[in-house]
């Protein structure tokens, strides 16, 4: 692990590779799991904002379940998530054929929000923990992502290069400058 600014980062991030495999996953990480998508507290107060945006980009179950459990709830570690539909698949979730899609990035990709969707989201497979002092930046491993993990592989492109857009949206242009920095010194390391 090592430091940036506040931050607590996993060499995990830099170690292994990723590239997202819709084509091959189906984005199965929106509909699978226990739980919706983390939220930070200033999100629940942009998902209200724009519902009336995405709304019409929902499917009726998503509707159905925003309107009867909130545009936003707090899980059961007392954190704020996404709801989902039945316990299963995020409320906010479309389908392109058998593909699984955001409703709000769709609405994001259409010029109608300037939100792209929940930072959680964008920055997949990375997790990040908030504790009082600083933040873990931690790489998540699901076996749902095995694809993205070959695909990655097979590009040579690292985690971190692969969430160079969400990272610096999350921390900014000189946080993820100083990434780059460690990341290159790590890589002169572990060819020794």
């Amino acid at each position: 692990m090592f430091q940036i600014e506040n931050t607590i980062v996993s060499d995990e991030i830099l170690e292994n590779e990723f590239v997202c495999n819709l084509s091959a996953c189906k984005g199965q990480c929106c509909i699978d799991g226990d739980a919706g998508a983390p939220l930070l507290e200033e999100e629940i107060a942009i998902l209200d904002e724009i519902y009336d945006t995405v709304k019409p980009y929902l499917r009726p179950e998503g509707i159905d379940a925003i309107e009867n459990l909130g545009k936003w709830v707090v899980g059961t570690d007392g954190e704020y998530e996404t709801p989902l539909i039945n316990g299963s698949e995020c409320a906010y979730v479309i389908f392109d054929g058998k593909t699984a899609l955001c409703a709000i990035e769709q609405a994001y990709n259409e010029g109608k929000l300037e939100y792209k969707k929940p930072i959680s989201c964008h920055l997949y497979p990375i997790r990040i923990k908030e504790y009082s002092q600083f933040s873990a930046v931690n790489y998540h491993k699901w076996h749902i992502c095995e694809d993205a993990c070959s695909l990655g592989k097979e590009l040579q492109v690292p985690v971190y290069k692969f969430l160079k857009a969400p990272l610096i949206r999350k921390y900014g242009e000189d946080w993820y400058s100083e990434l780059e920095t460690v990341a290159t010194e790590w890589s002169k390391q572990s060819k020794k």
